[in-house]
């Protein structure tokens, strides 16, 4: 079963991270990839540019509307995910907790629904 991994951080624990920082933070999730592509497990994943580049699309009286910014302002926001292949939620569970940002975020695993 697949299960998509998103990833939520306060986006300004990033503004505060110094060079060496953000490169042993970027180790870190290079060699959480790796691990789960070796495996098998990673179907796809990319980062996402930050929060303030969002464009919220809704159709309102028939016509299309936009706003600017992220749906809700949060302390986390969506950052990234990683899209796993995974035996049983338990397993899913045991790789979101490898995902780096799970120390200073939260990662929540959604089962993927599939449709015959």
């Amino acid at each position: 079963m697949q299960y998509l991994c998103l990833i939520y951080e306060a986006e300004s624990l990033y503004e505060k991270m110094d060079e060496s920082q953000m490169g042993e933070l970027m180790a870190q999730y290079d060699e959480f990839t790796q691990d789960i592509q070796t495996s098998g497990q990673l179907v796809a994943g990319d980062a996402l540019m930050p929060s303030n580049t969002a464009t919220c699309v809704q159709i309102i009286d028939g016509k299309v509307s936009t706003k600017s910014g992220p749906f809700e302002q949060t302390h986390e926001q969506l950052g990234g995910y990683y899209l796993v292949e995974a035996k049983s939620e338990e397993e899913a569970v045991l790789i979101a907790s490898k995902i780096p940002a799970a120390k200073t975020g939260t990662i929540e695993i959604r089962p993927v629904m599939t449709f015959n």
